[in-house]
């Protein structure tokens, strides 16, 4: 089959609104951080449409396109990609374009299915309204009869979205053994119930999870709240992660809106610890924004508004790099929609042993030096930094 033969082929079947789903993936070219391309079609006010899902290194963006629309976009992913896998009702089209761009096509016959279309759907959640949870009942998020109250729904979310990157996270934990979270100004515990809810009493995991807060009276409060739900493997103390010693290893570290470098401060103390996985919800930003010196971005920066948004996501973006530089596969991520909340990028980070490139490093250090950037967690990590490169050292 020529290419314009297949082009012809996919034109017909969405024309027809039978696609189901499809991934664009394999990219050409080893530069593009751009790994692959998940899609399926969504209703947008009644409109048909195809959602695109950019699945790059360290953070996911969507586009919604018309048919049309689409089908001009494919010429631009037979150029950028290799594999591609359209399912649609009836069949599965499976496609690997060359070098010189032949086509070498599979097709097969499917079960006939329909595709779930809504994009404004009633959302399925781990944790779903009207199922009594006892922590959210404790909590005041729920009613007894499991009814989510109206003026909670924006923290049922929350936590339903956070418990998405727990679960997404699973497979990384280690295995065969008791697991030790740690979430660090872990305030209310709304989080950290959910957690210990989730991964014990749901998926049956051995854990022992801690929640660590400065303010006394609030620790002592979740303290008793876990006592009279019977969560013996969940305990709250009150303290600083700068001095908290009680682990030496830990395997999932939680750290939800500490302020500016007690972010930093958490990062590099679970870096320590060799945890499997980070959570991260970054808050009040403000330790490069005092920082900045960059005349070529004086147009955004005089405006104090703009330059306190592109520290933060500076900041953050400083953050994911230097957690790739030891060791790390990290990712920025949307937690909550901003309508919520402005605080909404989540850093997770996964332990991978892959060294980071000599041309990740110099990326990373012409960024840090076009900022005039001195980043508070570079100064916490520089022992594991000193060991991959001396050009790190300031």
């Amino acid at each position: 089959m020529e290419l314009h033969q297949l082009k012809d082929l996919l034109t017909e079947k969405l024309q027809a609104t039978s696609l189901i789903h499809a991934t664009i993936s394999a990219p050409r070219l080893k530069s593009n951080d751009l790994r692959r391309i998940k899609v399926k079609p969504i209703l947008l006010r009644d409109t048909y449409a195809i959602q695109l899902e950019f699945q790059h290194e360290r953070i996911i963006k969507h586009e919604n396109l018309s048919i049309e629309e689409f089908i001009v976009r494919m010429d631009q992913f037979f150029d950028e990609f290799r594999q591609f896998l359209f399912r649609f009702e009836t069949e599965e089209v499976q496609f690997q374009l060359s070098k010189k761009m032949k086509v070498s096509i599979k097709t097969t016959v499917k079960e006939p299915i329909q595709a779930e279309l809504s994009h404004n759907r009633k959302k399925s959640h781990l944790l779903e309204d009207g199922v009594p949870v006892p922590f959210l009942i404790r909590l005041g998020v729920m009613t007894e009869e499991g009814q989510v109250k109206r003026q909670k729904y924006d923290k049922f979310k929350q936590i339903n979205r956070f418990l998405e990157f727990v679960e997404d996270s699973i497979a990384v934990l280690p295995k065969g053994r008791t697991l030790r979270i740690l979430d660090f100004g872990c305030g209310k515990s709304y989080l950290t119930f959910a957690l210990y809810h989730y991964l014990k009493i749901v998926k049956g995991f051995d854990l022992n999870v801690t929640g660590l807060d400065l303010k006394k009276e609030v620790i002592e409060e979740c303290a008793a709240i876990a006592a009279d739900l019977g969560y013996d493997d969940l305990s709250f103390r009150v303290g600083d992660v700068h001095d908290y010693d009680q682990d030496t290893e830990v395997d999932l570290m939680v750290t939800l809106h500490a302020c500016d470098v007690a972010t930093d401060v958490a990062l590099a103390r679970a870096v320590d610890w060799n945890a499997s996985v980070i959570l991260s919800v970054p808050c009040c930003q403000k330790e490069l924004n005092r920082q900045l010196d960059c005349s070529p971005l004086d147009v955004m920066l005089q405006h104090g508004l703009i330059q306190e948004k592109f520290a933060s996501l500076a900041t953050d973006s400083i953050r994911a790099e230097l957690l790739t530089l030891v060791g790390y596969e990290t990712q920025l991520l949307e937690f909550i929609d901003l309508e919520n909340t402005p605080k909404n990028i989540l850093i997770r980070a996964y332990k991978n042993p892959k060294r980071p490139t000599e041309e990740k490093i110099d990326r990373y250090i012409a960024f840090r030096e076009l900022l005039h950037a001195k980043p508070y967690l570079e100064r916490e990590l520089s022992g594991r930094l000193g060991q991959i490169s001396s050009k790190l050292v300031q």
